[in-house]
């Protein structure tokens, strides 16, 4: 059986003053109390009922009222029939989970044009909600605090008197985060380009940042169940998390030809990418990307899985390469010839000059642009999808080259 690390067998300062309540009410039988608050997840021994009608511990707290206890056992037992959790207890494990499912479903719905920036909205949310729910157990509290005028340490309150709560930057800061690094780098990422989307419309990004949107949550998933038990994670509902479209070569191909990032998404993801190591950048809680083959079925009992895994090492790999480097090698372009295909198409100004100052303003030769390769033997080497960018650009700066 798993272990479960959703709780601590300790009642809460609300269920104290419920018993409080219920103590006066008069039910005399320490076990008939803690059976309210005894539940899979936890389990509380009845002596620390008696503690609290002894007055041993919790003396300070007041009894709940009788309005608070009659709508306590009228909603009782407070169970999520899809999880287990408690209702009132577990509400912010509840809340996250059901926020990353709507993540994915919006993502996943085929019609919708504005399916990231919706996911990363809704998956930050998520997040937060989780890093809470550790913080609490662990006793740490997440709320801002601030002195007051008579140097007092109080609590920060929102517009409307709430407290004010870290929001997922903070909870990422905080000493005893227990997220990897590559998962924090990819939340920082998504934040960042949470932080543009909200302030301006953007283009379709979907393609661009797909990988990180995976990695989001796969890593959603594991720690969940690291931090709270193998039985809350969303495998039953996420077996593979982020749907994609039909593998269409020709389709592929048209897609691909407009994956350019708007400049402010850009800017957000050269400030977070530029300076990771080869090693982070290729961390599947940073970013998770999957190489797909059509697959043959060599045994009759294996033709309905429709993805396997091989491991990214040994001889399967080099014979996949094989076939990749057979079946999908792209054309590539030197400069020269780059510069000549703008020059045909009627920007007669375009040179080698313009190209260069492009190409740095773009970053181009980052690997993860996807725009060409460093070929070793005859240098950086351009492919379509660069020469469809550079026709862009001269295309939005016509009066420049024409």
């Amino acid at each position: 059986m798993t272990k479960n690390n959703r709780t601590q067998n300790k009642l809460e300062k609300w269920e104290i003053k419920i018993i409080k309540a219920m103590i006066d009410d008069g039910i005399d039988v320490d076990q008939d109390i803690v059976a309210y608050f005894t539940r899979p997840t936890r389990s509380i021994n009845h002596s620390r009922i008696g503690d609290i009608r002894k007055g041993r511990k919790h003396a300070e707290l007041k009894p709940a009222s009788s309005s608070e206890l009659k709508r306590f056992l009228a909603d009782w037992p407070h169970i999520d029939p899809h999880t287990g959790l408690n209702v009132r207890a577990d509400e912010l494990l509840i809340k996250s989970r059901e926020a990353m499912l709507v993540a994915v479903q919006t993502y996943n719905n085929p019609r919708a044009f504005f399916r990231s920036e919706l996911f990363i909205v809704t998956a930050i949310i998520a997040w937060t909600y989780l890093l809470h729910a550790f913080y609490k157990r662990l006793g740490v509290d997440y709320r801002y605090r601030h002195l007051d005028r008579d140097g007092n340490e109080v609590v920060w309150k929102t517009k409307y008197g709430a407290d004010k709560h870290w929001e997922l930057e903070a909870c990422l800061a905080h000493e005893r985060c227990p997220l990897s690094d590559g998962t924090q780098r990819n939340l920082k990422f998504l934040i960042s380009i949470r932080h543009e989307i909200e302030h301006q419309m953007t283009t379709r990004i979907d393609s661009s940042i797909a990988a990180k949107l995976q990695a989001c949550c796969l890593n959603y998933n594991r720690s969940l169940k690291d931090m709270f038990g193998d039985e809350l994670g969303l495998d039953a509902e996420l077996s593979f998390a982020l749907q994609f479209s039909s593998i269409n070569p020709k389709l592929t191909d048209e897609l691909l030809k407009d994956r350019t990032l708007p400049a402010n998404i850009e800017a957000a993801r050269a400030s977070l990418e530029d300076d990771l190591t080869v090693h982070d950048y290729n961390d599947p809680h940073y970013a998770y990307r999957v190489l797909y083959i059509r697959k043959q079925a060599s045994k009759i009992s294996q033709a309905d899985d429709v993805v396997e895994f091989a491991a990214p090492s040994g001889e399967q790999e080099e014979a996949i390469k094989q076939v990749l480097v057979k079946e999908m090698d792209r054309k590539k372009f030197r400069p020269g010839q780059v510069v000549a295909a703008m020059q045909e198409l009627g920007f007669s100004s375009f040179n080698l000059h313009h190209h260069t100052q492009l190409r740095n303003a773009l970053d181009a030769k980052n690997p993860g642009k996807g725009y060409g390769i460093d070929t070793e033997s005859d240098g950086w080497r351009w492919y379509q999808r660069w020469i469809d960018a550079v026709k862009q650009h001269c295309d939005e700066n016509r009066d420049k080259y024409v």
